[in-house]
């Protein structure tokens, strides 16, 4: 007896569930407002060198007069435009020391307010870099402690956290009180998200697994276009920050209608705990439990909880050589997929157009990825489809760099077809891994998987960076990088249809068991057929002696 045992008495997905579900999907919501909220309060606009003579001029513009930017600034053949750093003055080339921006966009941002351009640009992309560290930093810190004291108390310790630093960033005096202040929102978006994430997957039944994880990615497209939205009438980047930070603060009431996870009060041995909620749950699903179905659960998993009482830590992931093996693919996975998947979200802006449609136009792309999940994850395979896509995603970036620039529409096709695919193996990883680690360690799992996507995260802004080198730079690297995960993804062992993991043990054997099943027939098959090739040569043996004439040494008598 198990808990996905009392899941199927008690409905996989009743109104208790589905209400739940629904309001632990909305802070995703805010935690997509926090990861691509740099693209706009980090937004680079055009910009040039202030003049020597223009330091005198009340009012200063950015647009001149050919004649002018001819005879003030080098021409740049590589970027196809006037020079954005240096500038000439008496029959010299000199480097930029103030900036005058383009306001057509964007009102200003933190790039104009410290002029973090030209030989300090990359404090850009540091900004972001560190953003993805204080997510990875959030997946160990609020992994372990979730796993520890609960979901619930680590998801709204999260929440005010959030709630204070988002304020704090947007009336940041300076460069490093702002990024700090970044790194630590980041880092509750793991321990809002993550654990919200783990909660949704736990409480719902195996056939339902795929729809709650699915959806619950669809909601943080959604406030991945909302982003755009707030931009788009927010231009001021302070105001902008602060009004992506006041609807978390919507959440705290949650505290009293959002309850702990059963599953984890069950690993943890909190039986009376675990047994009001299901049958609170079960009230309200309109269905009855008896008490011996519920005793024979508890009873079950507090044996479980015993021999797992000192391993439930993210050692055990390196632990035992099969959940070694897997564990490792999977932090490659989740590599690939978060740089990618956040490389090309940021990148946005360098696409050429309109930066706010480019950016819809990304989150936008992630529903349909995210609805072919719900049409294909339960037939084809979480493997098949995250193999699949990585490969198709890593193809369609790798083409962008045989694409002539001045075909600037097909480089962003591919890109967002890319974006598509990519979105569509970033959802089946998450439900995949879940899936892939037991109860006592899901969160560390997950944790600890979310921390690595993080290394890839970090790394993608300066990936990014490398575009003003040669602009098909960053593309390359995420599509090989897609390419070659795709195909590792094979290595994997498929978990639909199975059921959800509570034990070490059981995480250890699954793929095992198979594997060596497999390595069994295929001795089997072996041994029989040298059985029957044994068999042949008697055979001959004995018509050669029976005829008194020696075996013809032909090329099939050579195999044996």
């Amino acid at each position: 007896m198990g808990f996905d045992d009392v899941i199927t008495h008690l409905g996989e997905f009743g109104r208790y569930q589905k209400r739940i579900y629904f309001l632990i999907c909305l802070p995703a919501i805010s935690c997509a407002f926090h990861k691509l909220a740099g693209v706009f309060l980090l937004a680079k606009p055009e910009h040039r060198c202030l003049l020597p003579f223009e330091n005198d001029t009340k009012t200063i513009e950015y647009e001149l007069p050919t004649s002018l930017l001819n005879t003030s600034y080098p021409y740049d053949n590589l970027l196809g435009k006037y020079s954005q750093c240096e500038y000439f003055w008496n029959e010299s080339t000199i480097h930029c020391s103030k900036w005058v921006y383009d306001k057509s966009k964007y009102k200003n941002s933190a790039v104009t307010e410290w002029d973090m351009v030209c030989s300090r640009s990359w404090l850009t992309a540091t900004s972001d870099s560190l953003f993805m560290l204080g997510v990875l930093l959030g997946s160990i810190i609020f992994g372990q402690m979730s796993d520890k004291y609960g979901r619930k108390p680590i998801f709204f310790a999260s929440l005010v956290i959030q709630l204070i630093f988002g304020i704090l960033a947007g009336i940041a005096p300076e460069y490093i009180t702002y990024t700090i202040s970044r790194i630590i929102i980041g880092a509750t978006t793991s321990g809002v998200f993550l654990v919200a994430y783990v909660i949704a997957m736990e409480m719902v039944g195996a056939s339902h697994r795929l729809f709650a994880g699915v959806v619950c990615m669809m909601f943080f497209s959604v406030g991945f276009m909302l982003t755009a939205g707030f931009a788009y009438f927010i231009t001021d980047w302070r105001q902008l920050q602060i009004a992506l930070t006041l609807p978390g603060a919507l959440f705290m009431c949650y505290y009293w209608f959002i309850p702990e996870s059963a599953r984890w009060l069950l690993s943890k041995g909190h039986k009376n705990k675990a047994k009001k909620l299901i049958l609170k749950a079960a009230k309200e699903n309109k269905v009855s439990l008896s008490d011996e179905l519920l005793d024979n659960l508890l009873d079950d998993d507090t044996n479980k909880k015993e021999i797992n009482e000192n391993k439930d830590s993210v050692f055990d992931l390196f632990r035992y050589p099969n959940l070694r093996r897997k564990t490792l693919l999977i932090f490659f996975d989740w590599f690939v997929n978060s740089g990618t998947y956040y490389g090309l979200s940021w990148n946005t802006s360098n696409l050429g157009g309109n930066d706010l449609l480019n950016f819809v136009i990304s989150g936008a792309v992630e529903i349909p990825a995210y609805t072919f999940l719900l049409f294909t994850l339960n037939r084809w395979g979480r493997r098949s489809i995250l193999c699949g896509c990585m490969i198709f995603a890593g193809s369609m970036l790798l083409l962008t760099a045989l694409v002539p620039e001045d075909q600037n529409w097909l480089i962003v096709l591919l890109a967002m077809l890319g974006k598509l695919a990519i979105t569509s193996s970033y959802g089946t990883v998450y439900i995949f891994s879940a899936e892939q680690f037991p109860t006592v360690i899901r969160n560390v799992g997950l944790g600890a998987s979310s921390m690595v996507a993080r290394i890839g995260g970090i790394l993608a802004p300066y990936f990014n960076l490398l575009g003003e080198i040669w602009k098909p730079f960053p593309m390359i690297i995420f599509g090989g990088m897609a390419f070659t995960g795709g195909l590792l993804s094979l290595l994997l062992p498929e978990t639909l249809n199975k059921p959800m993991l509570e034990t070490i043990e059981e995480c250890e054997n699954f793929g095992k068991r198979k594997e060596k099943l497999v390595h069994e027939i295929e001795n089997a098959q072996n041994a029989q057929e040298l059985s029957l090739l044994n068999n042949s040569k008697n055979n001959v043996n004995d018509n050669t002696k029976a005829n008194g004439t020696l075996p013809i040494h032909s090329e099939n008598n050579a195999k044996y």
